[in-house]
């Protein structure tokens, strides 16, 4: 019994000596500062945030109620006890639509090539460090592209637009914004696929699957969550984008003719969409009517899409994650 128990006692102090050789016997200032430091930038994040939604939802909550839901079905207006936010819902979606159709497909399948397929040689790393610049260009740059290409050379994607609106078109509008998000979405699958595990591939190799195979079976399926979050939060980033939907000509005021809300004609007219709404909203004279609530209204309805898109997205990855697990 004596022996077990110095045994014991031995193994435990030779345990503790192993743990503070390789901890270290001093503490870790640098450690220490680091950490105060990320949290004192996530608490300077979260006040500015919550200064911001301190600052909206009342009013936008307040005016949303009493309009009710002719403030989401009617159109805009000169009176601001009467606007309506219906157009820009629909230029948001249609343009939401035209990334998610267009960009996410593009993406992925430049993002497997760039891991799967292509040989590491100058020409693959000059093509993933141009995509890296291109990521962080400014959006009104991308607004400028648009407007030279999609608008004036494509006339809109739609002959004869050029003559009724310049070629200022939903869909125009939805391509720039797809061709803003493309370099994020290639980014973010890259890594994602990049982040699978070499034996996972090596697995597949092994019971004779091709690439393809392995690719479709194998890398994509551990490779969805992260996949699916970087593009559904780089689609949040495109609905709230402005600047790039000024450039191409969205419309600020009143639009022609109401059309439905899924009808395909609209992709060939003139467009609006909720961040134009907003920038115009916060122009007009706070003391003239209730234009103040007016726009913090239209700013939580833009809030609320931008968070059933995170939602959307955490969703899916926790989906893909179980399945994966």
């Amino acid at each position: 019994m004596a022996l077990t128990s110095s045994i014991g006692v031995g193994g435990q102090h030779a345990r503790k000596r192993v743990e503070a050789s390789l901890t270290g016997s001093g503490a870790d200032v640098a450690g220490g500062g680091f950490r105060i430091l990320l949290i004192t930038g996530l608490g300077v994040a979260i006040f500015f945030l919550g200064a911001v939604l301190w600052s909206v939802i009342p009013d936008g909550i307040g005016y949303i109620s009493d309009r009710g839901s002719a403030f989401f079905s009617e159109r805009s207006s000169t009176r601001s006890a009467e606007f309506g936010i219906f157009e820009g819902i629909r230029g948001t979606m249609w343009i939401g639509i035209f990334v998610v159709v267009f960009s996410f497909p593009t993406g992925i399948a430049a993002a497997i090539y760039l891991e799967e397929y292509a040989k590491s040689n100058r020409l693959t790393r000059f093509i993933e460090l141009n995509i890296r610049n291109l990521a962080g260009v400014p959006s009104v740059v991308y607004g400028v592209l648009g407007l030279a290409i999609f608008a004036n050379r494509l006339d809109g994607f739609f002959p004869g637009s050029a003559d009724r609106h310049l070629g200022s078109t939903t869909a125009a509008a939805g391509a720039t914004l797809a061709i803003l998000v493309l370099p994020i979405v290639i980014i973010t699958a890259s890594e994602a696929i990049r982040a699978v595990p070499r034996p996972l591939r090596e697995a597949g190799y092994g019971v004779g699957a091709t690439k393809w195979e392995v690719t479709r079976h194998h890398v994509l399926p551990y490779a969805a969550p992260g996949i699916l979050t970087g593009t559904l939060l780089s689609l949040a980033r495109a609905l709230g984008e402005a600047a790039p939907l000024i450039l191409v000509g969205g419309v600020t005021g009143r639009l022609g003719p109401r059309s439905g809300l899924f009808e395909l004609e609209q992709l060939g007219e003139q467009f609006t969409a909720l961040p134009l709404q907003i920038a115009e909203l916060a122009k007009q004279p706070a003391n003239s009517g209730r234009w103040t609530d007016a726009t913090a209204a239209a700013i939580v309805a833009l809030l609320a899409v931008v968070i059933i898109a995170n939602t959307v997205a955490i969703l899916l990855r926790n989906h893909f994650e179980k399945k994966r697990g």
